[in-house]
């Protein structure tokens, strides 16, 4: 949610930001704009809408700049419209800022500004930062640099700004706590962004702020870094693996449809290294160090949001089915709030696609003040995440631009999946015989996957019949209940169908009573263990008339002979059928939305990294 892009240096501003908010387009958001220092002024555009509302808009404007500042914004204080739309200035005009996250104690700051006879032109917090920026720098006196640090002294809450002035043109300054934000360093000159996407076809070098950071670039090309605190500190440049092509569509109408089809790669990336020979053995660098604390722990609690949620309950089946480790998954965004107990003998794996959610990492913060050991699971090289916990494992998906998370989900499910099968060899709960045969198997599974992408004609002639549906039920059993969950958000997220994921067996719980000749129930049937189980779930659907498309395993002659519709996915070892029977689920989700005319990538309210609470 929310994007930053900055620029500093010899070339035109302007074409870098545009290029750069394009780039950070898929993180959500509802308005964008620039501000671009010219001849002693600040000029400022910015409209409600998408970055080409805002390129309309500036067509015939003044933009030639060699230092500006841009941002999308998703709305929290203020209804997105024009006035709202970021950068916002300070009082004088001589200060204009950017900034994601929320400040959170910004009304009783507001009020005080407005006692010492400051006015407000928006309904942000984020006027109210660079409103306290230059009250400070005007009455205490100070220079800009201190100004901005005194301030994020006294604001509360998750922040990455970046600070124009009119003042000072040959400098940006930034900050970040809670937000991400990483700096380019080029030739002489700077890109500052949210993410490394805008900058990576600029730069390879770059240094990721830290929390309560500050820093400084120059059109010298000087960078300082240095803690709200006062204290400086030394900048660590990362060079990054990202791939320019990897950020384009490669020739699929969407990105998503693009990241579904990517999965066999990304899944075989996720285990690249891992899978050790001679000796038939799983490791995992990242967590080698930790791996007795896994052995001994008493439980392990997995924390995520949303999808990463849905890739935590599998990992419950994995650890308890595999390893014998009891586990609990937690939604993060409750899970600081209920007091939780957490020992000094609990392990907590985090889960996040971007590395920067902000409710992970807040239970991250809870769970390490308690003592327990915290390891990460997540996409993105150097985000926060991968730095607060005590360690960790990325699952190298690549990028993932499509809101709508597809091949993280499976290429996180397959890094637990070699989580719990290590932890299961060396505690002994897994014969070898059978550490073996999965083993196997999960070498088979992007093969598989790929297979099971063959069905796409399919799923996209069932999806015509049902795209008009109001709502859908799926329905799984063990390792398939959280990949009904998972469906079913998918279809919410992107097409705007109201549809829930159950258990199977809680259907005649109360779901029952939903069934009619207009119901579509989406039945995963691929588990051998609970087949007759789930039969007999499709037969009382089938006896309320609910139409039923059902998910099996290839050459199927039960389930089939009752089904409307029937997609067949190859058979594999139950504890990874999650990375199988989720396929047709993320194919049927996008082709109902596309045929509805949603906007896949940018579903409406939702954003790609969410990064406030």
């Amino acid at each position: 949610m929310c994007g930053i892009v900055a620029y500093l240096g010899p070339r035109q501003a302007y074409p870098l930001l545009i290029s750069g908010l394009q780039r950070l387009e898929y993180r959500g958001y509802d308005s964008a704009g620039v501000a671009l220092y010219d001849e002693e002024k600040i000029n400022i555009y910015k409209k409600a809408g998408k970055v080409q509302d805002l390129v309309n808009y500036a067509e015939s404007k003044n933009t030639n700049a060699c230092v500006g500042i841009g941002h999308t914004r998703w709305a929290t204080h203020g209804e997105p419209n024009d006035t709202n739309a970021h950068p916002h200035v300070s009082s004088s005009g001589n200060l204009s800022i950017i900034h994601n996250g929320i400040i959170e104690n910004f009304s009783a700051l507001k009020k005080s500004l407005i006692e010492r006879g400051h006015t407000f032109q928006t309904d942000t917090d984020t006027e109210v930062l660079i409103q306290l920026v230059e009250h400070l720098q005007e009455h205490n006196n100070v220079d800009l640099e201190e100004a901005v640090r005194i301030a994020l002294n006294e604001v509360h809450g998750a922040y990455a700004i970046v600070i124009l002035s009119k003042n000072h043109p040959d400098r940006l300054i930034a900050a970040r706590k809670s937000s991400p934000l990483v700096i380019g360093i080029g030739d002489n000159e700077f890109f500052l962004a949210s993410d490394a996407t805008p900058i990576v076809e600029h730069t390879k070098n770059v240094v990721y702020l830290n929390d309560e950071e500050i820093a400084v670039v120059t059109n010298k090309g000087e960078l300082t870094i240095k803690t709200i605190q006062d204290k400086i500190t030394t900048p660590y440049v990362h060079e990054l693996e990202l791939q320019l092509e990897m950020l384009e569509k490669g020739g699929y109408d969407h990105f998503m449809l693009k990241e579904i089809f990517e999965q066999p790669r990304s899944i075989e990336d996720s285990m690249r290294g891992r899978l050790k020979a001679p000796g038939r053995k799983v490791g995992l660098g990242g967590i080698v160090d930790f791996e007795q604390k896994l052995l001994n722990a008493d439980r392990i609690i997995i924390v995520a949001c949303g999808t990463s949620w849905h890739a935590g309950l599998v990992g419950e089946y994995l650890f308890e089915d595999l390893a014998r480790i009891p586990v609990e998954v937690e939604y993060a965004s409750e899970f600081r709030y209920r007091n939780p107990i957490i020992t000094e003998k609990d392990v907590v794996i985090a889960i996040s696609q971007s590395g920067e959610t902000a409710d992970t990492l807040a239970a991250i913060k809870l769970a390490k003040s308690k003592g327990a050991t915290v390891l990460g699971i997540c996409n993105v090289v150097g985000s926060s995440i991968a730095r607060e916990t005590d360690a960790g494992s990325y699952t190298h998906a690549g990028p993932e631009i499509g809101v709508a998370s597809t091949k993280a989900f499976t290429a996180q499910v397959t890094v637990m999946t070699l989580m719990a099968m290590a932890i299961a060899h060396k505690k002994g709960t897994l014969k070898e015989s059978r550490f073996e045969q999965i083993l196997n198997e999960l070498e088979q599974i992007p093969d598989k996957v790929s297979k099971a992408l063959e069905a796409d004609e399919q799923i996209n002639y069932i999806s015509g019949i049902f795209k008009d549906a109001s709502n859908f039920l799926y329905l799984g059993r063990g390792y398939n209940f959280p990949v009904a969950l998972e469906g079913a958000l998918k279809l919410k997220e992107i097409s705007y169908i109201h549809a829930e994921g159950y258990p199977a067996a809680e259907m005649k719980h109360g779901p029952i009573a939903l069934i009619d000749e207009e119901m579509p129930v989406v039945v995963l049937a691929t588990n051998r263990s609970s087949y007759d189980k789930i039969l007999s779930n499709v037969q009382e659907v089938k006896a309320r008339k609910g139409r039923i498309i059902a998910i099996v395993s290839k050459g199927d002659q039960e389930i089939s002979k009752i089904a409307e519709f029937t997609i067949e996915v190859p058979e594999t070892e139950e504890a990874l059928t999650p990375l199988i029977s989720v396929i047709p689920l993320q194919l049927l989700s996008y082709h109902i939305a596309v045929m509805r005319g949603c906007n896949v990538d940018q579903p409406r309210n939702l954003a790609k990294s969410v990064t406030v609470e």
